[in-house]
């Protein structure tokens, strides 16, 4: 798998994740969704990883995923942000996998 996060989306992420310690993760988000194939892709920021997830290069900030999540997402990937819509856009070569993708800071302070 390969996700390329454009340098709109890497600033972005930098902005919200200065001087915190965490894990940038890209999650199949089913939270209130009722079924496993009615997710939402989201990033969240977690204070660990686990080894269910794996290490995601991304040219910039590694992000994470959990491994029997991965099939929910295309092989090629890029995440961007939008000053505009004031959001992060998760996209492929072939469509958007969510335009309006959240980011979530999950640590346990």
């Amino acid at each position: 798998m390969k996700v390329k996060i454009t340098e709109a989306a890497s600033n972005k992420l930098q902005e919200k994740i200065s001087g915190k310690h965490g894990y940038v993760k890209l999650k199949y988000d089913i939270d209130g969704c009722g079924c496993a194939v009615s997710g939402v892709a989201a990033l969240w920021f977690e204070s660990e990883h686990y080894e269910e997830e794996n290490k995601i290069e991304t040219g910039g900030i590694p992000i994470y995923m959990e491994k029997a999540k991965e099939v929910f997402f295309d092989e090629e990937m890029i995440i961007d942000y939008k000053d505009t819509a004031g959001c992060f856009q998760l996209k492929s070569p072939n469509e958007y996998l969510n335009p309006r993708m959240s980011f979530h800071d999950k640590r346990k302070l």
